[in-house]
């Protein structure tokens, strides 16, 4: 068993576009359009067939209200590793990304968190090394 897809609510499809794949550097995967019904997925460029980020259009009331409670709470909507959270935090930085944590070493890992500007804050990770 393996993973395939998850998702983030958004509420802008096309800014939610840009974000993930200029900012976070994502892989536009799929972008179907059936009348008012978007099926848009994002992935990594280092790997195109792994598994899929849909950048869901926040237009149900239980989901919206579950994004907004995740993000007054200071809650991440998803988490992503990285190799080098200061690299890429300069990098995003440089790219206008609004963090709301710079990075942080915390107990087995170093993380930073980032206003992803449609509704959800992103966390970045990197995990400490394992002997």
């Amino acid at each position: 068993m393996r993973i395939g897809l998850t998702g983030v609510y958004v509420d802008d499809q096309d800014k939610a576009l840009k974000f993930y794949t200029t900012v976070l550097g994502f892989a536009r995967k799929a972008d179907v359009r059936n009348g008012p019904y978007r099926w848009l997925t994002v992935a990594s460029p280092e790997e195109p067939k792994g598994a899929e980020l849909k950048l869901e259009l926040n237009n149900n009331p239980a989901a919206k209200a579950y994004q907004q409670a995740l993000f007054q709470q200071n809650q991440p909507a998803a988490m992503f590793y990285v190799d080098d959270v200061q690299r890429e935090y300069d990098r995003m930085k440089g790219l206008g990304a609004n963090f709301t944590l710079p990075p942080t070493k915390v107990t087995g890992a170093t993380i930073a968190m980032l206003n992803d500007g449609c509704g959800n804050l992103i966390q970045i990770s990197a995990l400490d090394a394992r002997g």
